[in-house]
């Protein structure tokens, strides 16, 4: 399929690496252009695909356009490219830009899917949910999923969903990475050495959430299964409950929640 991205930064050449590994396209198939041209260029030279002098000249040769691009960006982008968007498909990663505002800059003859992706794409495991817009065939929704799914996992909801995805699993990875520092900084406060707590906390967060995914065990289930009665791991959870851990990190989600509907905004 003929795909362009508008954006080439960390997450359109990451989702640019996942279309070409799961062969949706050829690299001759996909064009892209950024504003800033070093990184199109070197990404064009090692993967074959075609470069672009500009957002129009990417939405002309493609049937599907993907938009890469800071919020502030977006609209500015499409502007330039509406009339090379009439009946094409266009699929933004843009956080907080809503459906109806796409619409507004394309002009009701392209037809709109709005995806929240996180940074787990980088290493083909994110989690991408993604919304389609009126007149969105299930054909086009079933590659919008194909390919966000050659990164990770996606998920269709709808669209009053997508702040809540971008609370959760568009900021979640950071949350997580804190945790994970945080538990190699325990491991370091008790005397292992740096590098070996770290790979302890890495592999244990790892391990923790693959054991979800493989047994599809309710957290909490396996989480009793390793708390034994007076033992070490209730004495934890103990610390962590009297610290809120709980309701920090959902804290945590509902406020990134709410920032996402204030940028949509």
């Amino acid at each position: 399929m003929k795909i362009g991205f508008i954006g080439c930064g960390k997450m359109g050449s990451a989702l640019i690496q996942g279309v070409l590994a799961a062969k949706l396209s050829e690299p001759r198939e996909v064009t892209v252009h950024d504003r800033v041209a070093e990184p199109a260029e070197v990404l064009g030279t090692e993967s074959g695909i075609r470069v672009a002098a500009s957002n129009s000249e990417v939405a002309e040769a493609s049937d599907i356009v993907v938009l890469c691009v800071k919020p502030d960006d977006a609209i500015p982008a499409l502007v330039g490219a509406a009339r090379e968007l009439e009946g094409k498909l266009l699929v933004s990663i843009v956080a907080g830009v809503t459906i109806a505002a796409l619409e507004e800059a394309t002009g009701k003859d392209c037809f709109v899917v709005r995806v929240m992706p996180n940074t787990a794409v980088l290493v083909q495991k994110g989690a991408s949910a993604y919304a389609v817009g009126a007149g969105v065939s299930e054909k086009d929704a079933e590659i919008v999923s194909r390919i966000f799914s050659s990164v990770g996992h996606a998920y269709r909801v709808n669209e009053t969903l997508l702040d809540a995805v971008t609370g959760l699993s568009g900021s979640g990875p950071a949350y997580v990475y804190l945790f994970i520092e945080a538990l190699a900084d325990g491991g370091v406060q008790m005397g292992l050495p740096r590098e070996l707590a770290l790979s302890l906390a890495v592999q244990t967060a790892g391990g923790a959430a693959e054991m979800v995914s493989q047994t599809m065990m309710h957290p909490a289930v396996l989480r009793e299964m390793v708390t034994s009665p007076g033992g070490t791991t209730i004495a934890g959870l103990a610390e962590l409950e009297r610290a809120g851990m709980r309701s920090a990190v959902m804290n945590a989600v509902r406020a990134a929640t709410l920032r996402a509907r204030e940028l949509g905004r």
